[in-house]
Formats: C-alpha cells, sequence, structure tokens
C-alpha cells in the first residue's frame, strides 16, 4: 500500500433545501473540491459516490452515483455507489482510498450526499432511518432517538452521569456550530435552555438531537507523489482507514470490547500512535450526549470517565483534546451519506490551520470516527480513520 493523501475538500452547507435535488447539492461539493485542490476535473480517474436513503426519499434506484455526476462533467470514468447506514461517507471514501493506496488509480473522488428535509413530511425521513436496522425493528416501530435514550439512560445510571454533563455537550458543540458556516444550527445555547427545549424521550431533549438536513461533501485523494506534482496545497496524509461490522453476538452492545474499541484500536496500530497523540477528533454523535460515551469507546479516557471531559473542558476547542469542532452530527447536521465527507473537511481544515475561529492550536494528528445502523444488539458500522500532516 502506498502513501495517500486527501489535497481537496468541499461542501455544500448543511440544512434544509427542498428546492434543492441530490445533483444540486453534490455539485455545489465537488466543484469546491476539485478548486480546492487547484487541479482540473480531467485529473479524476475514479468516482466513490455515497448516499444512503437516496432510493426510499427520492425514488432514485441503482444508479445514484452516475445521476449525481451527470452534469458535472465527470462522466465516462468508473463509479461505485456505496451504502452504509450512517458510515455511507467514510464507506465512499475508503473505498476511494484503497483505490488509490492499491496503485490502482493516482486521483480518485469521493462524494457523499443526503437529502433528508421533506417539507411537511418529516415521518417519511423517519421511517427511512428506521430501515438502517433488522427489518425485523423498525417494522416493529424502531426509532434511533429511543435507541440512543436507552444508552444514555443505562449509562447515567451506572455511572453517575449528570443531565447537566449531557446538556454541557450540547452547550460545548452548539458554540462550535455557530461558528461554522457550513453548519445547520448556528444558536449557541445554554446548559438551561438544551435541559428546557421538550423533552422528546427521557433523558433527551429536543436541543440534544439532530435535526433532519440535506447536505453534500467531497473530498480528492491521490497518491503522495501525485499530490506533490498537482498541487501546492498541503497534502493531509491518510495514515489509515479502518472499518468493521457488528459482531453479531447475543450480547452486542454490551459486549466487551466494543465494537468502536476494537476499530479504534485498529487505527491506532495502523497509525503507529495512540489515543494521547490524537489533537483534534470528528465523531459520530448522532444524539449528541451520546458523545460523552464515545470518548470511552474511542479510548480517549476510561470507563465512567467521560463527564470528567466535558467538566474539565478537555473537549473544548481550547482544550487538550479538541472534540466535535465542527459542531457534530447534532448541530452541523446529519444527512447521512454527507456526514463522513463534513467530518473529513472539518479535520482537514483544522490540519492545515484553515478551520477560522473554530482553529485548534497547531493540531499535527486527527481522528474521524463515523458509525451508524442497528444489527441485534450492536451497531451495524463502524469507520475510525487517522489523518497527520
Amino acid at each position: 500500500m502506498r502513501d495517500t493523501a486527501i489535497i481537496g475538500v468541499g461542501l455544500h452547507p448543511f440544512g434544509k433545501y427542498p428546492e434543492k435535488g441530490l445533483r444540486d447539492l453534490s455539485r455545489v461539493a465537488i466543484w469546491e473540491a476539485i478548486k480546492d485542490a487547484g487541479i482540473s476535473a480531467k485529473n479524476i480517474q475514479v468516482v466513490y459516490v455515497g448516499n444512503a436513503l437516496g432510493g426510499l426519499i427520492t425514488g432514485q434506484e441503482a444508479v445514484r452515483g452516475q445521476v449525481i455526476l451527470e452534469d458535472c462533467g465527470l462522466g465516462g470514468r468508473p463509479v461505485v455507489n456505496t451504502e452504509n447506514a450512517c458510515g455511507t461517507g467514510l464507506a465512499a471514501v475508503r473505498g476511494a482510498w484503497l483505490e488509490v493506496a492499491s496503485g490502482m488509480y493516482d486521483v480518485a473522488l469521493a462524494v457523499g450526499v443526503e437529502k433528508m428535509f421533506i417539507p411537511h413530511n418529516t415521518a417519511k425521513s423517519i421511517r427511512a432511518l428506521a430501515t438502517c436496522s433488522e427489518i425485523e425493528l423498525s417494522r416493529s416501530g424502531f426509532q434511533y432517538v429511543t435507541y440512543y435514550a436507552m444508552r444514555l439512560r443505562a449509562y447515567m445510571e451506572q455511572y453517575g452521569a449528570t443531565l447537566t454533563d449531557l446538556a454541557n455537550v450540547v452547550v460545548k458543540n452548539s458554540y462550535n456550530g455557530s461558528i461554522n458556516p457550513y453548519a445547520h444550527r448556528r444558536t449557541a445555547f445554554t446548559a438551561e435552555e438544551v435541559l428546557n427545549s421538550r423533552m422528546v424521550a427521557d433523558p433527551l431533549t429536543l436541543y440534544m438531537c439532530p435535526a433532519m438536513a440535506d447536505g453534500a461533501g467531497a473530498a480528492i485523494i491521490c497518491s503522495m507523489d501525485m499530490a506533490k506534482k498537482l498541487t501546492s496545497r498541503l497534502p493531509v496524509k491518510i495514515d489509515c482507514c479502518t472499518f468493521r461490522a457488528a459482531k453479531f453476538s447475543p450480547h452486542g452492545e454490551y459486549d466487551d470490547p466494543h465494537t468502536f474499541t476494537l476499530c479504534a484500536q485498529e487505527a491506532y496500530e495502523k497509525a503507529g500512535i495512540g489515543p494521547e497523540d490524537l489533537d483534534v477528533a470528528e465523531v459520530a454523535d448522532a444524539a449528541i450526549p451520546m458523545e460523552l460515551i464515545l470518548y470511552e469507546r474511542l479510548l480517549f479516557c476510561g470507563k465512567g470517565e467521560g463527564p470528567k471531559l466535558i467538566r474539565d473542558g478537555t473537549t473544548r476547542i481550547d482544550g487538550s483534546l479538541p472534540v466535535n469542532t465542527s459542531g457534530g452530527f447534532g448541530i452541523r447536521g446529519h444527512p447521512l451519506g454527507a456526514t463522513g465527507l463534513a467530518e473529513i473537511a472539518e479535520v482537514v481544515w483544522q490540519l492545515r490551520g484553515e478551520a477560522g475561529p473554530r482553529q485548534v492550536a497547531n493540531p499535527k494528528v486527527a481522528m474521524v470516527h463515523d458509525s451508524g445502523g442497528v444489527v441485534g444488539y450492536d451497531t451495524a458500522a463502524c469507520y475510525v480513520s487517522i489523518f497527520s500532516k
């Protein structure tokens, strides 16, 4: 496997765009990435397109990537469609990375896009989301908000985390999102506002849950040697892209070590680092306070120590390990296929020193974690990638 780098990233701002389709959202992100890399579209040799729910929400099936790329000037290339619940975007990135790292191609484009907002029909989006689980679960009325609520309630009872701890994760991330021009929610909440917002599923209040959003992201990946030839932009090295599916055990979520931990351990090993070497991380807080549990699962701290990181300010932008400087899923927005690309764009900007008011002090190593879906008692898909400069 040869060294690879990201030389360009682009996003369409996340939000509610009822007038825009998958093509419109993707076109903006793709051309922003091409412009960011400073290359010609002719340099791109293969494209991976991630979209999870387009068939259910827009009706377009089977050839979504080809349709999305039709008017982007990228015809005649291999196009691979990817789908893996909330990890769909990173599935596209991992596929593009493997094409380049293996030597099959020198320059690849990864795209992630999703339309989640349907005016006056949120139920349709919620039903589509529920299908990212075993069909028996979705047919029985499974909803992710209740799934995360039960996990957080159990965590609070086991480790003594408080409602204020949960709210302060939202306070941190909402501040980050308020200074992110690509974020869906641009309001910094207080703990009181979070706790007093409408109860959705105890202990989750409205402001602890992500809103429906549309969006798209793109990244250009190439070999390190090619990066030096194509652009003067600082290449961000891809140290590893690890992936694991559910363990399919009767205990699943309660197995030790957890699937997230196994995936993170593999990433640390492949990158030749430990969690103490990370300078910034984007993680999958599909319900915002779940970030507390992710600190532990990704080995940022020991079991039961997640609330301490929030209380001490460790994961703030000015802390020793800033987490979700973009605002995270719940604040930046979580259009499934686009989310992983938005996470990557954020860490690329951070490593380049281009994150503006969200900029972390001199970061050198970054993590991106994304996961999604439910099979049995476990997360269906987990991705962990490490990047460095």
